[in-house]
């Protein structure tokens, strides 16, 4: 009998109390939130760099595509800041023009989120600059800004 009173009276000490287990938890907590908001930012980072290139490689086409065809150009008949038509030997009534954002390509979309389009064309040396400013994240300031000056090959033939 006295052998059971010394097992019932020895203290079990080989598990965690209540607020052991919630000190844990509240530390483990931190460390995951810590984690998700380093890990969050870091994902915002990367799709904001990602839309950026992108931004970027579709308004460096854009514009190689209408330096290439400008360049061919025999003839401009309209010219003003925000549109140009000019002819090719191949082709005839080719239209860059900015409508709400957007630059189109004879009716289709080239390139989007567009902030300034210009235009500027002299007859007399047959030359021709284009500004193409695109705004990547709408906050009204271009984040992309792209020149060129194409000389006309075929100009007046």
């Amino acid at each position: 009998m006295n052998d059971l009173k010394k097992i019932s009276n020895k203290k079990n000490n080989k598990g965690f109390s209540l607020i052991e287990m919630m000190v844990v938890v509240v530390i483990l907590g931190l460390i995951v939130l810590g984690l998700v908001t380093f890990f969050t930012g870091g994902t915002k980072s990367w799709v904001a760099g990602q839309s950026q290139l992108e931004a970027q490689r579709n308004a460096r086409q854009a514009m190689d595509r209408m330096v290439r065809e400008i360049r061919e150009a025999s003839e401009i008949t309209t010219n003003n800041d925000t549109k140009i038509i000019f002819n090719t030997p191949w082709e005839t009534g080719i239209t860059y023009e900015l409508l709400i954002k957007t630059i189109n390509r004879n009716n289709n979309p080239l390139i989007n989120n567009v902030s300034n389009f210009d235009f500027d064309y002299s007859a007399d040396s047959s030359k021709v600059h284009i500004l193409l400013e695109v705004d990547v994240d709408d906050d009204n300031n271009p984040d992309i800004t792209l020149n060129a000056d194409v000389d006309l090959r075929n100009y007046g033939l």
